[in-house]
């Protein structure tokens, strides 16, 4: 299965959970209101997050004159990509590491920290880049957005009927009596979790996606591949003082754990990505 075939299919199974605990626990009305709660909330990440995660970070906008090689670079990838250049930022954190963000590529921007500058190779550096442009092409800031708006509908869901409990009331009352009890306390239990794992399985799928059309981009997936282990290894040695909001936003989460904490991570394990980039080799060129 492709990655965009996989994404699509981890959405609907996301939407078919939403519907279906959204009928145990809040019938058609309790649907409606947690999935409007859910929008609202998520439209206004949507359209300002890049503005805020660029200010939360102090990232730096760099003009063609300030850094004409990271410049020239992205708008070499860009239309390599077939869309606008997005702005170019600089992070100042030793810490290596990139990501991309915006609505849509006509509103976008791309950011890399000081530190990834003076760690990668110009190769390597030109396949990180296009790796954040394969995320704008791709559009993965709305995918991921959807993602979030029917994962937070979930859980407000399972938040509704934990207080309905408590304060007496029943959630739906065609589950009540019989084995409605028991689907309801599965459902609150169960739904929000399962919601987490689809959509941390979604975000690991465009980043799988990404990779594949950087390389591309670039052509040269070994490129990405070094960089990817570069940046693995001195994560590690220089972390990144990083918000776990964000860390889904980054080309290597910026937070550490494994066993697991590795379901619930928002990036494939490094090395797998190393193995599919380098089998790539030849087939983009």
């Amino acid at each position: 299965m492709t990655n965009t075939l996989k994404t699509t299919f981890l959405l609907a199974l996301l939407t078919v959970i939403f519907v279906l605990v959204g009928n145990v626990i809040g019938g058609q009305s309790g649907m409606m209101i947690a999935f409007g709660m859910a929008v609202v909330m998520n439209i206004g990440s949507y359209w300002f997050s890049d503005k805020i995660v660029l200010r939360m970070y102090n990232a730096k906008q760099v003009s063609e004159s300030e850094d004409p090689q990271l410049y020239a670079m992205v708008n070499r990838l860009s239309l390599a990509a077939g869309i606008p250049m997005p702005k170019v930022y600089v992070i100042p954190q030793d810490s290596p590491n990139a990501f991309a963000t915006g609505r849509n590529p006509k509103n976008a921007a791309v950011a890399v920290t000081s530190g990834i500058r003076r760690l990668l190779s110009e190769d390597e550096l030109e396949g990180v880049m296009a790796h954040e442009i394969a995320h704008v092409s791709n559009r993965d800031i709305l995918i991921g957005t959807i993602a979030a708006t029917l994962a937070g509908a979930i859980m407000m869901l399972a938040n509704i009927a934990r207080f309905a409990a408590i304060f007496g009331g029943g959630g739906n009352r065609d589950n009540r009596g019989g084995g409605g009890g028991l689907v309801l306390l599965v459902s609150v239990i169960v739904a929000p979790l399962a919601a987490m794992l689809v959509q941390m399985a979604i975000s690991r799928s465009n980043e799988y996606r990404a990779d594949a059309s950087g390389a591309r981009f670039c052509g040269r997936p070994e490129s990405l591949a070094n960089a990817l282990e570069k940046i693995s290894a001195w994560a590690n040695k220089v972390p990144m003082a990083a918000s776990p909001a964000t860390a889904h936003m980054f080309i290597l989460s910026p937070l550490t754990g494994g066993g697991l904490k590795s379901l619930f991570s928002t990036h494939p394990p490094t090395g797998k990505r190393v193995e599919r980039l380098l089998a790539m080799r030849g087939a983009t060129r």
